[in-house]
Protein backbone atom coordinates (compact mmCIF):
# COMPACT_ATOMS: atom_id res chain seq x y z
CA UNK A 1 0.00 0.00 0.00
CA UNK A 2 1.95 3.01 1.30
CA UNK A 3 4.61 3.63 3.95
CA UNK A 4 3.68 7.09 5.18
CA UNK A 5 0.37 8.93 4.94
CA UNK A 6 0.59 12.72 5.15
CA UNK A 7 -2.28 15.12 5.76
CA UNK A 8 -0.91 18.63 5.18
CA UNK A 9 -2.77 21.64 6.50
CA UNK A 10 -1.71 24.03 3.72
CA UNK A 11 -0.99 23.94 0.01
CA UNK A 12 2.61 25.05 0.55
CA UNK A 13 3.09 22.14 2.96
CA UNK A 14 1.72 19.73 0.35
CA UNK A 15 4.04 21.12 -2.34
CA UNK A 16 7.04 20.83 0.00
CA UNK A 17 6.19 17.16 0.63
CA UNK A 18 5.92 16.54 -3.11
CA UNK A 19 9.30 18.15 -3.66
CA UNK A 20 10.82 16.04 -0.87
CA UNK A 21 9.47 12.67 -2.02
CA UNK A 22 9.42 13.17 -5.80
CA UNK A 23 8.34 10.11 -7.79
CA UNK A 24 7.87 8.08 -4.60
CA UNK A 25 4.81 10.13 -3.61
CA UNK A 26 1.34 10.68 -4.99
CA UNK A 27 -1.31 13.21 -4.09
CA UNK A 28 -4.64 11.74 -3.04
CA UNK A 29 -7.97 13.52 -3.00
CA UNK A 30 -10.75 11.25 -4.24
CA UNK A 31 -8.53 8.20 -4.55
CA UNK A 32 -11.14 6.38 -6.61
CA UNK A 33 -8.46 4.97 -8.92
CA UNK A 34 -5.32 5.18 -6.81
CA UNK A 35 -6.58 3.27 -3.77
CA UNK A 36 -7.65 0.37 -5.99
CA UNK A 37 -4.21 0.24 -7.61
CA UNK A 38 -2.51 0.27 -4.21
CA UNK A 39 -4.88 -2.27 -2.68
CA UNK A 40 -4.33 -4.65 -5.57
CA UNK A 41 -0.57 -4.08 -5.39
CA UNK A 42 -0.48 -2.74 -8.93
CA UNK A 43 1.83 -0.13 -7.43
CA UNK A 44 3.32 0.78 -4.08
CA UNK A 45 4.31 4.19 -2.80
CA UNK A 46 6.53 5.60 -0.14
CA UNK A 47 4.13 8.44 0.62
CA UNK A 48 0.53 9.46 0.09
CA UNK A 49 -0.20 13.17 0.46
CA UNK A 50 -3.86 13.70 1.32
CA UNK A 51 -4.97 17.25 0.44
CA UNK A 52 -8.66 16.82 1.29
CA UNK A 53 -8.54 19.04 4.38
CA UNK A 54 -6.79 22.05 2.87
CA UNK A 55 -9.31 24.94 2.82
CA UNK A 56 -10.03 26.93 -0.31
CA UNK A 57 -9.28 24.18 -2.81
CA UNK A 58 -12.93 23.19 -3.37
CA UNK A 59 -14.10 26.54 -4.77
CA UNK A 60 -15.95 27.11 -8.05
CA UNK A 61 -15.65 30.78 -9.00
CA UNK A 62 -16.17 33.20 -11.85
CA UNK A 63 -12.98 35.20 -11.69
CA UNK A 64 -12.20 38.80 -12.53
CA UNK A 65 -10.40 37.46 -15.60
CA UNK A 66 -13.80 36.34 -16.95
CA UNK A 67 -12.94 32.65 -16.57
CA UNK A 68 -14.59 29.98 -14.47
CA UNK A 69 -12.08 28.42 -12.08
CA UNK A 70 -12.29 25.02 -10.41
CA UNK A 71 -10.01 24.18 -7.50
CA UNK A 72 -8.30 20.78 -7.19
CA UNK A 73 -10.81 19.55 -4.58
CA UNK A 74 -13.91 20.33 -6.67
CA UNK A 75 -15.78 17.03 -6.88
CA UNK A 76 -18.16 15.79 -9.52
CA UNK A 77 -21.06 16.45 -7.16
CA UNK A 78 -19.86 20.01 -6.62
CA UNK A 79 -19.99 20.51 -10.38
CA UNK A 80 -23.33 18.75 -10.86
CA UNK A 81 -24.90 20.89 -8.13
CA UNK A 82 -23.38 24.23 -9.15
CA UNK A 83 -25.92 26.72 -10.49
CA UNK A 84 -23.09 28.61 -12.19
CA UNK A 85 -21.87 25.56 -14.07
CA UNK A 86 -25.32 24.29 -14.96
CA UNK A 87 -26.06 27.66 -16.56
CA UNK A 88 -22.66 28.56 -18.01
CA UNK A 89 -20.94 25.18 -18.57
CA UNK A 90 -23.73 22.66 -18.96
CA UNK A 91 -21.66 20.05 -20.85
CA UNK A 92 -19.36 19.76 -17.83
CA UNK A 93 -22.26 19.62 -15.37
CA UNK A 94 -23.93 16.90 -17.43
CA UNK A 95 -20.73 14.87 -17.68
CA UNK A 96 -20.13 15.16 -13.94
CA UNK A 97 -23.66 14.01 -13.16
CA UNK A 98 -23.21 11.03 -15.48
CA UNK A 99 -20.09 9.97 -13.57
CA UNK A 100 -20.42 6.87 -11.40
CA UNK A 101 -22.64 7.23 -8.30
CA UNK A 102 -23.33 9.70 -5.47
CA UNK A 103 -20.71 8.15 -3.19
CA UNK A 104 -18.05 8.25 -5.92
CA UNK A 105 -19.04 11.77 -7.01
CA UNK A 106 -18.63 12.90 -3.39
CA UNK A 107 -14.96 11.88 -3.46
CA UNK A 108 -13.86 11.89 -7.09
CA UNK A 109 -12.47 15.24 -8.23
CA UNK A 110 -12.48 16.77 -11.68
CA UNK A 111 -8.74 17.36 -11.36
CA UNK A 112 -8.21 13.69 -10.59
CA UNK A 113 -10.33 12.72 -13.58
CA UNK A 114 -8.10 14.86 -15.82
CA UNK A 115 -4.85 13.56 -14.32
CA UNK A 116 -5.84 9.89 -14.60
CA UNK A 117 -5.89 10.60 -18.36
CA UNK A 118 -8.07 7.76 -19.53
CA UNK A 119 -9.69 8.62 -22.89
CA UNK A 120 -12.93 7.23 -21.44
CA UNK A 121 -13.00 9.71 -18.53
CA UNK A 122 -16.14 11.78 -18.94
CA UNK A 123 -15.15 15.27 -17.78
CA UNK A 124 -12.14 15.59 -20.09
CA UNK A 125 -14.31 15.65 -23.21
CA UNK A 126 -16.45 18.71 -22.30
CA UNK A 127 -13.48 20.58 -20.85
CA UNK A 128 -11.58 20.16 -24.12
CA UNK A 129 -14.66 21.43 -25.98
CA UNK A 130 -14.79 24.41 -23.62
CA UNK A 131 -11.13 25.23 -24.30
CA UNK A 132 -9.95 24.64 -20.74
CA UNK A 133 -6.48 25.19 -19.36
CA UNK A 134 -4.86 23.80 -16.22
CA UNK A 135 -2.36 25.28 -13.79
CA UNK A 136 0.42 22.99 -12.59
CA UNK A 137 2.22 24.23 -9.50
CA UNK A 138 5.40 22.98 -7.84
CA UNK A 139 7.49 24.29 -4.97
CA UNK A 140 9.60 26.25 -7.46
CA UNK A 141 6.82 27.87 -9.48
CA UNK A 142 3.86 27.18 -11.73
CA UNK A 143 2.91 26.85 -15.38
CA UNK A 144 -0.36 27.03 -17.33
CA UNK A 145 -1.02 24.33 -19.91
CA UNK A 146 -3.90 24.19 -22.42
CA UNK A 147 -5.80 20.97 -21.79
CA UNK A 148 -5.25 19.90 -25.40
CA UNK A 149 -1.49 19.96 -24.73
CA UNK A 150 -1.75 18.23 -21.35
CA UNK A 151 -2.04 14.70 -22.77
CA UNK A 152 0.71 12.74 -24.47
CA UNK A 153 -1.09 9.39 -24.78
CA UNK A 154 -3.26 6.90 -22.93
CA UNK A 155 -2.88 7.67 -19.22
CA UNK A 156 0.11 9.89 -19.96
CA UNK A 157 0.38 13.64 -19.29
CA UNK A 158 3.02 16.36 -19.18
CA UNK A 159 2.91 16.53 -15.35
CA UNK A 160 6.29 16.25 -13.66
CA UNK A 161 7.11 14.82 -10.22
CA UNK A 162 6.49 17.50 -7.62
CA UNK A 163 3.66 19.18 -9.56
CA UNK A 164 0.11 19.58 -8.31
CA UNK A 165 -2.84 20.65 -10.48
CA UNK A 166 -4.11 23.69 -8.61
CA UNK A 167 -6.61 25.18 -11.07
CA UNK A 168 -8.83 24.33 -14.03
CA UNK A 169 -10.05 27.36 -15.97
CA UNK A 170 -12.23 27.97 -19.01
CA UNK A 171 -14.40 30.65 -20.55
CA UNK A 172 -18.08 30.39 -19.54
CA UNK A 173 -20.69 29.99 -22.25
CA UNK A 174 -22.70 33.08 -23.14
CA UNK A 175 -26.31 32.11 -22.33
CA UNK A 176 -27.59 34.38 -25.11
CA UNK A 177 -25.56 32.93 -27.97
CA UNK A 178 -23.90 29.69 -26.86
CA UNK A 179 -25.24 26.28 -25.96
CA UNK A 180 -23.65 22.93 -25.32
CA UNK A 181 -24.30 19.41 -24.14
CA UNK A 182 -22.65 16.07 -23.38
CA UNK A 183 -23.83 12.58 -24.18
CA UNK A 184 -22.33 9.21 -23.33
CA UNK A 185 -22.98 5.58 -24.10
CA UNK A 186 -22.37 3.06 -21.34
CA UNK A 187 -23.19 -0.60 -20.98
CA UNK A 188 -25.57 0.09 -18.09
CA UNK A 189 -27.60 3.01 -16.80
CA UNK A 190 -25.24 4.00 -14.00
CA UNK A 191 -21.70 3.29 -12.79
CA UNK A 192 -20.73 2.87 -16.44
CA UNK A 193 -17.44 3.63 -18.15
CA UNK A 194 -18.03 5.35 -21.46
CA UNK A 195 -18.00 3.18 -24.55
CA UNK A 196 -18.21 6.51 -26.39
CA UNK A 197 -18.85 10.06 -25.23
CA UNK A 198 -19.40 13.27 -27.16
CA UNK A 199 -19.43 16.94 -26.17
CA UNK A 200 -20.81 19.62 -28.48
CA UNK A 201 -20.58 23.39 -27.95
CA UNK A 202 -22.14 25.78 -30.47
CA UNK A 203 -22.07 29.55 -30.83
CA UNK A 204 -25.04 30.93 -32.74
CA UNK A 205 -25.70 34.11 -34.67
CA UNK A 206 -29.46 34.03 -34.87
CA UNK A 207 -30.34 30.58 -36.25
CA UNK A 208 -26.93 30.14 -37.86
CA UNK A 209 -24.04 28.27 -36.26
CA UNK A 210 -21.14 30.69 -36.13
CA UNK A 211 -18.67 28.33 -34.44
CA UNK A 212 -18.69 24.70 -33.32
CA UNK A 213 -16.61 22.51 -31.04
CA UNK A 214 -17.19 18.75 -31.16
CA UNK A 215 -14.99 16.52 -28.99
CA UNK A 216 -14.97 12.73 -28.78
CA UNK A 217 -14.00 10.44 -25.93
CA UNK A 218 -13.08 6.75 -25.81
CA UNK A 219 -12.41 6.60 -29.55
CA UNK A 220 -8.69 7.50 -29.68
CA UNK A 221 -5.67 7.49 -27.32
CA UNK A 222 -6.71 10.96 -26.10
CA UNK A 223 -9.78 13.15 -26.40
CA UNK A 224 -10.00 14.41 -29.98
CA UNK A 225 -11.84 17.11 -31.89
CA UNK A 226 -13.92 16.39 -34.99
CA UNK A 227 -12.39 19.18 -37.12
CA UNK A 228 -14.19 18.42 -40.37
CA UNK A 229 -17.58 18.47 -38.67
CA UNK A 230 -16.68 21.66 -36.78
CA UNK A 231 -15.64 23.44 -39.97
CA UNK A 232 -18.70 22.21 -41.88
CA UNK A 233 -21.15 23.48 -39.25
CA UNK A 234 -19.82 27.06 -39.32
CA UNK A 235 -22.29 29.17 -41.29
CA UNK A 236 -24.98 26.47 -41.40
CA UNK A 237 -28.45 26.29 -39.90
CA UNK A 238 -29.27 23.04 -38.15
CA UNK A 239 -31.56 21.41 -40.66
CA UNK A 240 -31.98 17.65 -40.63
CA UNK A 241 -29.68 17.32 -43.63
CA UNK A 242 -26.96 19.48 -42.08
CA UNK A 243 -27.13 17.59 -38.80
CA UNK A 244 -26.91 14.25 -40.58
CA UNK A 245 -23.87 15.25 -42.60
CA UNK A 246 -22.11 16.78 -39.58
CA UNK A 247 -22.69 13.55 -37.67
CA UNK A 248 -21.14 11.55 -40.51
CA UNK A 249 -18.10 13.84 -40.54
CA UNK A 250 -17.79 13.53 -36.77
CA UNK A 251 -17.70 9.74 -37.03
CA UNK A 252 -14.85 10.00 -39.53
CA UNK A 253 -12.66 11.61 -36.84
CA UNK A 254 -12.89 8.55 -34.58
CA UNK A 255 -10.07 5.99 -34.59
CA UNK A 256 -11.35 3.50 -32.01
CA UNK A 257 -10.15 0.01 -31.14
CA UNK A 258 -11.94 -3.23 -30.39
CA UNK A 259 -12.10 -4.09 -26.69
CA UNK A 260 -14.37 -5.85 -24.20
CA UNK A 261 -16.80 -2.91 -24.14
CA UNK A 262 -17.33 -2.56 -27.87
CA UNK A 263 -15.93 -3.01 -31.34
CA UNK A 264 -14.31 -0.23 -33.32
CA UNK A 265 -17.14 -0.36 -35.84
CA UNK A 266 -19.77 -0.04 -33.11
CA UNK A 267 -17.97 2.89 -31.52
CA UNK A 268 -17.70 4.72 -34.83
CA UNK A 269 -21.41 4.29 -35.48
CA UNK A 270 -22.25 5.50 -31.98
CA UNK A 271 -20.17 8.64 -32.50
CA UNK A 272 -22.40 9.42 -35.45
CA UNK A 273 -25.57 8.73 -33.48
CA UNK A 274 -24.55 10.65 -30.35
CA UNK A 275 -23.37 13.65 -32.39
CA UNK A 276 -26.67 13.67 -34.23
CA UNK A 277 -28.66 13.47 -30.98
CA UNK A 278 -26.62 16.26 -29.43
CA UNK A 279 -27.11 18.59 -32.40
CA UNK A 280 -30.85 17.91 -32.49
CA UNK A 281 -31.11 18.61 -28.75
CA UNK A 282 -29.23 21.90 -29.11
CA UNK A 283 -31.30 22.93 -32.13
CA UNK A 284 -34.54 22.23 -30.26
CA UNK A 285 -33.34 23.64 -26.93
CA UNK A 286 -34.00 20.41 -25.04
CA UNK A 287 -30.46 19.57 -23.94
CA UNK A 288 -31.60 19.95 -20.31
CA UNK A 289 -34.03 17.05 -20.53
CA UNK A 290 -33.18 14.27 -18.11
CA UNK A 291 -31.05 16.45 -15.85
CA UNK A 292 -32.46 16.00 -12.34
CA UNK A 293 -34.39 18.84 -10.78
CA UNK A 294 -33.41 17.68 -7.29
CA UNK A 295 -30.33 15.48 -7.68
CA UNK A 296 -29.57 13.03 -4.89
CA UNK A 297 -26.13 14.09 -3.71
CA UNK A 298 -25.89 12.26 -0.36
CA UNK A 299 -23.32 14.87 0.68
CA UNK A 300 -24.77 16.14 3.97
CA UNK A 301 -25.41 19.67 5.21
CA UNK A 302 -21.88 20.85 4.41
CA UNK A 303 -22.25 19.72 0.78
CA UNK A 304 -18.94 17.87 0.87
CA UNK A 305 -16.96 21.04 1.55
CA UNK A 306 -13.87 21.45 3.73
CA UNK A 307 -15.40 22.92 6.88
CA UNK A 308 -12.95 21.55 9.47
CA UNK A 309 -9.50 22.53 8.24
CA UNK A 310 -6.53 21.16 10.15
CA UNK A 311 -4.72 23.39 12.61
CA UNK A 312 -1.55 21.49 11.75
CA UNK A 313 -0.60 18.68 9.43
CA UNK A 314 -0.53 15.01 10.45
CA UNK A 315 1.86 12.21 9.62
CA UNK A 316 0.82 8.57 9.92
CA UNK A 317 3.32 5.74 9.85
CA UNK A 318 2.66 2.08 10.52
CA UNK A 319 2.03 2.22 14.26
CA UNK A 320 0.81 5.80 14.67
CA UNK A 321 -2.63 5.95 16.29
CA UNK A 322 -5.73 7.03 14.43
CA UNK A 323 -7.85 9.10 16.79
CA UNK A 324 -11.35 9.34 15.43
CA UNK A 325 -15.03 9.49 16.35
CA UNK A 326 -17.15 6.54 15.22
CA UNK A 327 -20.91 6.65 15.77
CA UNK A 328 -20.49 9.47 18.27
CA UNK A 329 -17.84 7.70 20.38
CA UNK A 330 -14.16 8.68 20.51
CA UNK A 331 -11.94 5.80 19.42
CA UNK A 332 -8.16 5.34 19.18
CA UNK A 333 -6.96 2.66 16.78
CA UNK A 334 -3.43 1.40 16.24
CA UNK A 335 -2.32 -0.69 13.32
CA UNK A 336 -4.75 0.74 10.76
CA UNK A 337 -2.54 3.34 9.12
CA UNK A 338 -1.82 1.25 6.02
CA UNK A 339 -5.38 0.05 5.45
CA UNK A 340 -8.50 1.32 3.81
CA UNK A 341 -11.16 2.81 6.04
CA UNK A 342 -13.34 -0.22 5.29
CA UNK A 343 -10.78 -2.68 6.64
CA UNK A 344 -9.98 -0.55 9.65
CA UNK A 345 -13.67 -0.42 10.59
CA UNK A 346 -14.09 -4.18 10.21
CA UNK A 347 -10.77 -5.47 11.50
CA UNK A 348 -9.77 -2.91 14.12
CA UNK A 349 -13.00 -1.24 15.22
CA UNK A 350 -14.99 -4.50 15.10
CA UNK A 351 -17.83 -2.88 13.14
CA UNK A 352 -18.66 -5.61 10.66
CA UNK A 353 -21.97 -4.11 9.52
CA UNK A 354 -20.01 -2.29 6.84
CA UNK A 355 -19.54 -4.95 4.16
CA UNK A 356 -16.86 -5.61 1.59
CA UNK A 357 -18.53 -6.61 -1.65
CA UNK A 358 -16.16 -5.53 -4.42
CA UNK A 359 -13.40 -3.37 -2.85
CA UNK A 360 -13.44 -1.12 -5.91
CA UNK A 361 -16.35 1.27 -5.38
CA UNK A 362 -18.85 -0.63 -7.51
CA UNK A 363 -21.33 -2.19 -5.07
CA UNK A 364 -21.90 0.34 -2.28
CA UNK A 365 -22.02 -2.27 0.50
CA UNK A 366 -19.26 -0.39 2.33
CA UNK A 367 -21.03 3.01 2.34
CA UNK A 368 -20.36 5.10 5.46
CA UNK A 369 -20.48 8.80 6.31
CA UNK A 370 -17.17 10.65 6.47
CA UNK A 371 -17.65 14.06 8.09
CA UNK A 372 -21.32 13.87 7.12
CA UNK A 373 -20.82 12.82 3.49
CA UNK A 374 -21.67 9.38 2.07
CA UNK A 375 -18.56 7.68 0.68
CA UNK A 376 -17.34 4.23 -0.29
CA UNK A 377 -15.07 3.30 2.61
CA UNK A 378 -13.12 0.86 0.42
CA UNK A 379 -11.75 3.87 -1.48
CA UNK A 380 -10.67 5.95 1.53
CA UNK A 381 -7.37 5.58 3.32
CA UNK A 382 -7.90 4.82 7.01
CA UNK A 383 -5.69 7.72 8.22
CA UNK A 384 -8.25 10.11 6.70
CA UNK A 385 -10.42 9.18 9.70
CA UNK A 386 -7.94 10.86 12.06
CA UNK A 387 -9.79 13.69 13.84
CA UNK A 388 -12.79 13.05 11.60
CA UNK A 389 -16.32 11.81 12.28
CA UNK A 390 -17.43 8.44 10.93
CA UNK A 391 -20.93 7.00 10.98
CA UNK A 392 -21.55 3.37 10.08
CA UNK A 393 -24.77 1.38 9.81
CA UNK A 394 -24.43 0.53 13.52
CA UNK A 395 -24.85 4.23 14.27
CA UNK A 396 -28.18 4.80 12.49
CA UNK A 397 -30.44 3.71 15.35
CA UNK A 398 -30.77 6.19 18.20
CA UNK A 399 -31.76 5.59 21.82
CA UNK A 400 -32.97 2.10 21.00
CA UNK A 401 -35.24 3.29 18.18
CA UNK A 402 -34.71 2.17 14.60
CA UNK A 403 -33.99 4.82 12.02
CA UNK A 404 -36.99 5.34 9.68
CA UNK A 405 -35.09 3.66 6.84
CA UNK A 406 -34.44 0.61 9.02
CA UNK A 407 -38.07 0.47 10.12
CA UNK A 408 -39.24 0.80 6.53
CA UNK A 409 -37.00 -2.07 5.38
CA UNK A 410 -38.65 -4.25 8.04
CA UNK A 411 -42.19 -3.18 7.15
CA UNK A 412 -41.71 -3.52 3.39
CA UNK A 413 -39.73 -6.76 3.45
CA UNK A 414 -36.87 -5.10 1.56
CA UNK A 415 -34.21 -7.54 2.80
CA UNK A 416 -33.36 -10.82 1.15
CA UNK A 417 -29.84 -12.15 1.77
CA UNK A 418 -29.05 -8.86 3.56
CA UNK A 419 -25.45 -8.44 2.42
CA UNK A 420 -26.13 -5.25 0.47
CA UNK A 421 -28.60 -3.90 3.03
CA UNK A 422 -26.18 -1.81 5.15
CA UNK A 423 -25.16 0.20 2.09
CA UNK A 424 -28.77 0.76 1.04
CA UNK A 425 -29.66 1.86 4.56
CA UNK A 426 -26.85 4.39 4.63
CA UNK A 427 -27.84 5.81 1.24
CA UNK A 428 -31.51 5.93 2.23
CA UNK A 429 -30.88 7.66 5.55
CA UNK A 430 -28.76 10.34 3.89
CA UNK A 431 -31.32 10.79 1.10
CA UNK A 432 -34.27 11.52 3.37
CA UNK A 433 -32.08 13.83 5.46
CA UNK A 434 -31.31 15.74 2.27
CA UNK A 435 -34.65 15.48 0.44
CA UNK A 436 -37.55 14.70 2.79
CA UNK A 437 -40.01 14.03 -0.03
CA UNK A 438 -38.07 12.25 -2.80
CA UNK A 439 -39.88 11.07 -5.91
CA UNK A 440 -39.18 7.74 -7.58
CA UNK A 441 -36.51 9.09 -9.93
CA UNK A 442 -34.67 10.77 -7.05
CA UNK A 443 -34.78 7.54 -5.06
CA UNK A 444 -33.42 5.59 -8.00
CA UNK A 445 -30.67 8.17 -8.44
CA UNK A 446 -29.70 7.84 -4.78
CA UNK A 447 -29.05 4.10 -5.09
CA UNK A 448 -27.10 4.07 -8.36
CA UNK A 449 -24.05 3.28 -6.22
CA UNK A 450 -25.70 0.34 -4.45
CA UNK A 451 -26.02 -3.07 -6.08
CA UNK A 452 -28.34 -5.86 -4.94
CA UNK A 453 -27.93 -9.33 -6.40
CA UNK A 454 -31.11 -10.84 -4.93
CA UNK A 455 -34.13 -8.63 -5.54
CA UNK A 456 -35.65 -6.60 -8.31
CA UNK A 457 -35.25 -3.43 -6.22
CA UNK A 458 -39.02 -2.92 -6.04
CA UNK A 459 -39.20 -3.54 -2.30
CA UNK A 460 -36.11 -1.44 -1.72
CA UNK A 461 -37.62 1.52 -3.57
CA UNK A 462 -40.94 1.14 -1.71
CA UNK A 463 -38.98 1.04 1.56
CA UNK A 464 -37.33 4.34 0.65
CA UNK A 465 -40.77 5.84 0.01
CA UNK A 466 -42.05 4.49 3.32
CA UNK A 467 -38.97 5.77 5.17
CA UNK A 468 -39.53 9.28 3.83
CA UNK A 469 -43.14 9.09 5.00
CA UNK A 470 -42.12 7.90 8.47
CA UNK A 471 -39.45 10.58 8.72
CA UNK A 472 -41.85 13.35 7.79
CA UNK A 473 -44.22 12.21 10.55
CA UNK A 474 -41.48 11.93 13.16
CA UNK A 475 -38.11 13.25 11.99
CA UNK A 476 -35.00 11.49 13.28
CA UNK A 477 -33.12 13.71 15.69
Amino acid sequence: MWNTYYQPATLDEALALLAEHGEAARVIAGGTDLIIELDRKVRSLDALIDITRIPGLDAITLGEDGLIHLGPLVTHNHVAGSALLIERAFPLARASWDEASPQIRNRGTVAGNLITASPANDTITPLVALGAQVTLRAAGGERVVPLTDFYTGVRRTVMQPGELMTDIAFRPLDPQTERGTFLKLGLRRAQAISVVNVAVVLRFEGETVAEAAITLGSVAPTIVHAPQAEAYLAGQTLTGEVIGHAAELSAQSATPIDDVRGTARYRTEMVRILTRRALIALRDGVEWQGYPRRPAMLWGPNQGRVVKPLAAGFVHRADDPIETTINGQPVTIRGGSRKTLLRMLREDAGLTGTKEGCAEGECGACTVYLDGTAVMSCLVGAPRAHHAEIVTVEGLARDGALHPIQQAFVEEGAVQCGYCTPGFLMSGAKLIEEIPDPDIETIKGSITGNLCRCTGYYKIVSAFERAAELNRKEPMK
